[in-house]
């Protein structure tokens, strides 16, 4: 919206909102926005849940033992949303079809979540919204998106898969496009979803990764960086930095209050936002393979549940001790901390393997 401010100059030079022109400016601002949006708000709105859910979040009879964690309120990925959704439409160019794609795929899997958690403060159960009907939401949600970046990305790459490690190699899909780019957009989705049972542990390879497609977004969006790199170029993905710079920002002003112990949890209304949006930025910059290598904790995460679940069906036993992987490292007996920040490591090094691809080709 305040990019519109450089035409204010009768001259078209933008005077002294000339700055506004430069993404790599209005990233940085739209970061400190939604930083400073969740320092401010935080708190109250933290009250607000806990004064009109009074119980918290309903937590499980089974599995680690995380009762001092009860009375906790949930929906604080409302913070995280509020804070990312102003900050993108103050900063971000509202002609851009990439960051309305991404913001609308962002806020429709916020809504599911949203739903989902609603249901289960209400009743204080774990049976929210069920299983079946969040899927086939999150999956006309994701069909919805692939047809739009199908649309919006230019012909050459329209129903194209890029393959990383190969410059400029292209795999045409057709039509398969749009299942292949719903899976990528549900399943990074529900792979967050998963990774969200420890306090901060979901938050911090969010940002991470996000950051990293932030870089990606903005060398693909380029035609110098683009050419160099040998990577496709994506004319009008730059522009996600914004929008990602958002993210981080009420990323961290959320972890203010999600740090050991949590003054307030995600719920799914932020982490089955948070992995929509991963996974629809993904596919705008055409590097869906890469969100798998980025993004190889949450795939790790759902994973080990894949497995507990088939191999149980097998044979009446147990892979982990628990399902997703993280419980398994409490219940070898790991500090709370001690998981979130080595995941934290292991997400930061997966994306410095990311991000490698971009130059060994």
């Amino acid at each position: 919206m305040l990019y519109w401010l450089t035409n204010l100059s009768p001259d078209g030079s933008g005077g002294l909102f000339n700055l506004f022109r430069y993404i790599t400016f209005r990233a940085g601002a739209a970061f400190f926005t939604a930083l400073v949006f969740g320092f401010i708000f935080g708190r109250p709105l933290i009250n607000w849940l806990r004064l009109k859910q009074k119980k918290g979040q309903p937590l499980r009879e089974i599995g680690p033992d995380h009762v001092h964690k009860g009375g906790t309120p949930t929906m604080g990925g409302i913070l995280i949303l509020s804070s990312l959704g102003i900050s993108t439409l103050l900063w971000a160019r509202l002609d851009n079809a990439y960051v309305w794609i991404v913001l609308l795929v962002t806020m429709a899997f916020a809504a599911i979540g949203f739903a989902d958690d609603y249901a289960k403060v209400k009743k204080y159960t774990h049976a929210g919204v069920s299983g079946r009907v969040r899927m086939l939401l999150g999956i006309g949600v994701g069909v919805l998106a692939a047809l739009a970046v199908m649309w919006v990305n230019p012909p050459e790459l329209s129903g194209q898969l890029a393959l990383p490690f190969f410059k400029r190699a292209l795999i045409d899909m057709g039509l398969f496009f749009i299942p292949f780019a719903m899976l990528v957009i549900v399943g990074a989705a529900n792979a967050v979803n998963l990774t969200d049972g420890l306090d901060g542990l979901a938050i911090g390879p969010v940002m991470i990764a996000a950051g990293t497609f932030g870089v990606i977004a903005y060398l693909v969006g380029n035609k110098v960086f683009a050419d160099y790199l040998g990577v496709h170029f994506v004319p009008g993905t730059g522009e996600l930095l914004v929008f990602v710079s958002a993210l981080i920002g009420g990323g961290l002003g959320f972890l203010w209050y999600n740090a050991p112990p949590a003054a307030v949890f995600m719920g799914d209304t932020g982490s089955l936002a948070l992995g929509g949006a991963l996974g629809a930025i993904a596919i705008c910059v055409k590097h869906e393979v890469v969100l798998a290598i980025v993004g190889g904790l949450f795939v790790v995460e759902a994973l080990s549940v894949m497995i507990q679940v088939f191999y149980f069906k097998r044979t009446g036993k147990r892979v982990f001790l628990m399902a997703p992987i993280h419980h398994h490292f409490e219940k070898k007996g790991w500090a709370e901390p001690q998981i979130v920040i080595r995941f934290w490591i292991i997400a930061l090094i997966l994306a410095l393997i990311g991000l490698s691809t971009l130059k060994l080709r």
